[in-house]
């Protein structure tokens, strides 16, 4: 086995570290106070994630027929190690719009510089200062997202067939964000925008637009690509509602955050969408009161989360969204053996699925 193949994650470290050590240095000279900004993003990257979206994207170009030991690897590598910084900015952004306190058990980047604020007695608003911060800071990993792809050192045909996988992904994210806070702004509690939500904003960017490009990079057919884009479908939304149900039913001290956070930030998710459709199917106006209440509400307590996991569970939302998961990972797995990939990526791919909707954190 090669090794980028044996040890993708820190292989993705090796090139992002690299990256950033450049791309800070010239702004650091010319403008040090910027030095903490850049700190903040380089520590953002560094400390932590997946890796989901290079590791799909690296295993859409393998499976397309890209080979490790060629010249092209390292650019590969590159392009794809990208997509931390699309996720840097999406993250620090979103953490602002939902006002969360911590990620993977640190203080958010708009908590942080807020801090810093206080601490040295600055003037105007604290809290002001660090969403200022966090918004430039995810602008700037947007920016260098941008840089180290264009900049990833694969010849330019090659690259330019990979970029309108990179240009969709690129606008549907930020229209997933736009659509989810609209749906919680409007109250929208159908099961049919919890899915639209899934389909642009984990589906999409997180599973079909990486493999699109891995795949696009290695010069694939469209075949190949809509095979899995279809994966990739079914897929993504199939991981997205393993997060919902560990947004409700997690164990704080594995997945870093604190338990119901999502019922308190008001996320619309299909597994409220189907508790609450449920609960008035059924006439139990105990359960949805005690759904419908929880949504939103900032104060909600740790026992009051115990009564919307039972009323979940109670009316049959639980196992309907755990049905829907097992549903959507076999039909990806389908559409996967269709699309006929080079070992070892379809294996991988079938185990990355397994392991995405199978999670504890």
């Amino acid at each position: 086995m090669h090794h980028i193949d044996a040890d993708l994650p820190s292989e993705i470290t090796r090139v992002l570290k690299d990256f950033l050590h450049h791309a800070g240095g010239a702004i650091r000279e010319t403008e040090p106070t910027f030095g903490p900004a850049v700190d903040a993003l380089r520590a953002f990257v560094l400390g932590g994630g997946k890796r989901l979206r290079p590791t799909f994207a690296w295993w859409g170009w393998r499976g397309a027929g890209g080979d490790p030991g060629s010249s092209d690897a390292e650019g590969v590598l590159r392009a794809v190690a990208s997509l931390e910084l699309i996720q840097a900015c999406a993250l620090i952004h979103d953490d602002v719009i939902d006002s969360s306190d911590s990620r993977r058990g640190s203080p958010t980047v708009h908590v942080a510089f807020a801090a810093q604020h206080a601490r040295g007695r600055w003037l105007g608003s604290s809290e002001s200062f660090g969403r200022a911060a966090a918004i430039l800071i995810g602008d700037l990993a947007l920016a260098w997202a941008e840089d180290m792809f264009a900049d990833c050192g694969l010849p330019a045909p090659t690259l330019a067939s990979a970029r309108p996988a990179w240009r969709a992904m690129r606008s549907e994210v930020l229209a997933g964000q736009y659509l989810d806070v609209h749906t919680q702004a409007t109250g929208d509690a159908s099961a049919e925008a919890a899915l639209r939500v899934d389909r642009l904003k984990t589906a999409a960017y997180t599973v079909q637009r990486p493999l699109h490009l891995g795949a696009a990079l290695a010069g694939a057919e469209q075949s190949l690509v809509d095979a899995l884009l279809e994966f990739g479908g079914d897929l993504g939304v199939a991981f997205q509602l393993r997060d919902d149900l560990l947004g409700v039913f997690g164990d704080p001290s594995v997945t870093g955050k604190p338990a119901g956070d999502d019922l308190r930030e008001g996320k619309r998710t299909l597994l409220l969408a189907l508790g609450l459709a449920y609960a008035e199917q059924q006439g139990r106006d105990g359960e949805r009161k005690v759904i419908a209440d929880a949504v939103g509400d900032p104060r909600l307590t740790d026992s009051e989360v115990d009564d919307v996991r039972q009323a979940l569970v109670d009316v049959g939302a639980v196992a309907e969204v755990e049905r829907r998961i097992e549903e959507m990972t076999s039909n990806a797995l389908a559409s996967l053996r269709r699309a006929a990939l080079a070992e070892p990526a379809a294996q991988r791919l079938a185990e990355l699925a397994h392991r995405a909707t199978r999670r504890t954190s």
